[in-house]
């Protein structure tokens, strides 16, 4: 199998990247590295080191003819989104429009997307599920629901084959403390550094991890069974901040200040996935528990 990975030297990407390889399929990976590293690429993956919304990126997927393009990449900062919401539309919108009528033209058998749980905004329900109306409280939410209309649409008027994967907080090796989610490698950070570990509000939103070797077999899933759905990558459970950094705390070893400060736009307040749709149809299910996970990626950061 040939596949194109977007994003393929970042946090998730270079994981899927790496899993496929191991499948025994030819990948190539298209990245800009403004957040990856050239690092994180596996040894046998190809890069490209271009732009998802240029015109080489479109050549290279015309001259490929790939048979999965698994869109990962994408401005991924909330607060970056919220102070250049041109850049995160030009990027996020505008970047999945170019691969799309650049599989369109390749003949490409499959696109996935990684999309995000922010587009449901703030809720008070306990689990959301594919169906729940969204309601992005952020530019970057707002531009990844654009990219699935998009998608949708593209689809139906010229029948190329999709899955839309919405992932909760994905966490594990890798992650950086930039982006979404990037609350564990925050945290971790600031416990390496010996710095209190800063909390945005009152530290009681919660939120739905996943770790990232599930998030990659969720894909793979979606690349084999997903016909044209959208799916919640996520384990259904949640947890708060104020939790979460005490579990961060255990782990370290040693008692560590926690300072509350204001809250910022666009965070959500809550959030919970069900997964029960891709249990059902994509025949995937979450393996890794929480501390298990949570003790790979700090293993890993304070290494």
């Amino acid at each position: 199998m040939k596949a194109i990975v977007t994003g393929g030297a970042g946090f998730i990407g270079s994981h899927l990247a790496a899993a496929l390889l191991s499948s025994g399929a030819r990948v190539t990976i298209i990245d800009n590295l403004s957040t990856g590293r050239q690092s994180n690429v596996p040894e046998g993956a190809v890069l490209h080191a271009l732009d998802v919304a240029s015109d080489e990126a479109y050549d290279l997927i015309v001259h490929e003819r790939p048979e999965v393009v698994f869109h990962l990449a994408g401005q991924a900062n909330v607060h970056k989104s919220m102070t250049d919401p041109v850049y995160d539309a030009r990027t996020n919108v505008l970047g999945t429009l170019n691969l799309l009528t650049a599989c369109k033209r390749a003949c490409a058998a499959k696109f996935i997307f990684s999309s995000t749980a922010a587009v449901y905004g703030s809720t008070d329900r306990d689990r959301l599920t594919e169906s729940d109306p969204v309601s992005p409280v952020s530019f970057y939410a707002l531009s990844k629901w654009f990219s699935e209309q998009y998608i949708h649409l593209f689809a139906e008027l010229n029948q190329l084959p999709y899955t839309i994967l919405r992932f909760s907080n994905v966490y594990g090796p890798r992650q950086m403390p930039q982006g979404e989610g990037n609350v564990i490698p925050l945290f971790m950070n600031q416990l390496r550094r010996g710095q209190p570990i800063m909390i945005h509000g009152d530290g009681n939103q919660t939120r739905d991890f996943v770790y990232v070797g599930d998030v990659v077999k969720a894909l793979l899933s979606a690349s084999l069974l997903g016909r044209g759905g959208t799916y919640h990558v996520s384990t259904g459970q949640s947890i708060s901040v104020n939790e979460l950094a005490q579990q961060l705390i255990a782990i370290h070893g040693s008692d560590h200040p926690i300072v509350h400060t204001a809250s910022r736009a666009g965070d959500t307040e809550h959030s919970c996935l069900d997964n029960h749709k891709a249990s059902q149809e994509l025949l995937w299910r979450p393996m890794t528990s929480f501390d298990d996970g949570l003790r790979e990626a700090y293993a890993y950061f304070m290494r």
